[in-house]
């Protein structure tokens, strides 16, 4: 019967063992017990049934195994720092992206909050001049200062919701990099274990190998990822202005400025893609860098509203432009003026974004109806979800210089037709008996 080796053996090891019981040379491993053996115990009842093969060959098959590990350790370690310096990356990120959400909500404010006063005012002067009740015309301002303390506490509520969806953020991120760093740890120490372990006799390799296996698999099988944080925008800002009705205005689009590949409607409100190009495709005042075309009206001042219907669009852009339509084939001076809200359908994934700079949203529905709405002297512009009524996003305190137009863009196809069109819904009139609201 074999016995492990002793341990004062077992330090002084040579690449030359020896059976204790049978005094012979033990120049086979059994995988399963894990020691080695002389013949005489290979023949034995005990280790009859057992795997058993030389020890340089054992040696070399844990060897390779350990190499292996090692290698996919090397490449665990590498995907961990990758991970740890994108957690790292994403905590400043998200605090930014806190940030000008904040100032995004600050600003939706203040201009919700000149809507409602300028709605009130008039508002109060048509309801004063028909009421003659004193009493009631006193107590028409304490509605307007209700009004604009329900607004106040909206926007508070909602300062106070992105707040806790940052903290929370953070303490998931944070979390995170605890995890990864705690486990580039144990990666490190594995590596430099298995690389000893490699470099080792064949007598040596093979002590403990396979506990030593299995120890290794196990840290392996810990999978990391990136920590599941709530993207910022799904804090949405609900509601549109009543205001909206009464600034809306009548654009029509502009045939001088259409790219070739688009076909506009009779009534100058639809735009669509088509084969060919049009006639008169070398006029200078042509957008031939993509295929876009600007509204015939333009804004110096004030504050205008429209909404575009992107319903049977797959890739579209809306937004605004400075500057004159000239620049035909100048894609880099083009795209330096504009602003622009961006939707794509590919498949089934939904994608939006804006610019500048280029800004990835998470919305968790295709669009139907964008609204636009543009403060010129307060130097803002907003996108509106129409059909849900809540802020996409809004750009505050631009320096808005000469004519802006607004524009709109179809992604030119490869191959096929596509059926794409966008429609500039119509003018809806301000009703009669409107509600003030905020």
């Amino acid at each position: 019967m074999s016995k492990r080796l002793s341990p004062r053996l077992q330090h002084n090891i040579t690449e030359d063992a020896y059976c204790e019981t049978h005094l012979e040379p033990a120049r086979l491993f059994c995988d399963v017990d894990q020691i080695t053996l002389c013949s005489k115990c290979c023949q034995s009842q005990e280790h009859k049934h057992h795997m058993v093969c030389g020890i340089q060959e054992a040696a070399e098959n844990y060897r390779k195994l350990f190499q292996e590990i090692l290698n996919t350790s090397r490449e665990k370690l590498e995907a961990a720092k990758s991970i740890l310096t994108d957690e790292r990356e994403r905590m400043a990120m998200i605090q930014e992206e806190e940030q000008n959400f904040k100032k995004m909500i600050e600003s939706e404010y203040s201009m919700r909050l000149r809507l409602l006063n300028e709605e009130c005012e008039q508002n109060l002067q048509r309801q004063q001049e028909c009421v003659s009740d004193l009493n009631l015309r006193e107590a028409l301002p304490n509605q307007v200062i209700n009004l604009a303390t329900e607004l106040e506490e909206m926007f508070q509520e909602m300062l106070q919701r992105l707040g806790h969806v940052g903290r929370e953020n953070m303490k998931k991120l944070k979390e995170s990099e605890a995890r990864v760093s705690k486990q580039i740890c144990s990666l490190r120490k594995l590596i430099v274990e298995l690389e000893r372990k490699c470099g080792e006799g064949a007598l040596a390799l093979l002590k403990n190998a396979k506990y030593s296996l299995e120890r290794s698999k196990s840290l392996l099988l810990v999978h990391l990822e990136p920590a599941h944080i709530t993207d910022l925008s799904l804090c949405h800002i609900r509601g549109l202005s009543s205001m909206f009705r009464v600034l809306q205005r009548h654009l029509t689009l502009d045939p001088e400025t259409a790219h070739p590949c688009l076909a506009l409607s009779e009534d100058l409100r639809t735009m669509r893609l088509r084969h060919g190009q049009q006639e008169g495709a070398g006029n200078p005042e042509r957008l031939d860098f993509s295929a876009m075309v600007l509204a015939a009206e333009s804004f110096t001042s004030g504050r205008h509203y429209w909404e575009v219907d992107v319903e049977k669009a797959a890739r579209w852009q809306v937004g605004i432009y400075r500057g004159s339509a000239d620049t035909k084939g100048s894609t880099a001076r083009a795209s330096g003026e504009k602003v622009l809200l961006t939707g794509s359908v590919m498949g089934t994934e939904w994608t939006l974004w804006v610019f500048p700079p280029l800004k990835r949203l998470f919305l968790e529905k295709k669009l139907d109806t964008v609204g636009v709405f543009l403060d010129y002297e307060h130097g803002q512009i907003s996108f509106y979800n129409v059909t849900e009524m809540s802020l996409i996003y809004n750009f505050s305190h631009c320096a808005f210089q000469g004519a802006l137009r607004p524009v709109f863009s179809l992604c030119i196809p490869n191959g096929d037709t596509s059926p794409d069109s966008l429609t500039i819904s119509p003018q809806r009139g301000p009703s009669c008996d409107a509600a003030v609201s905020p």
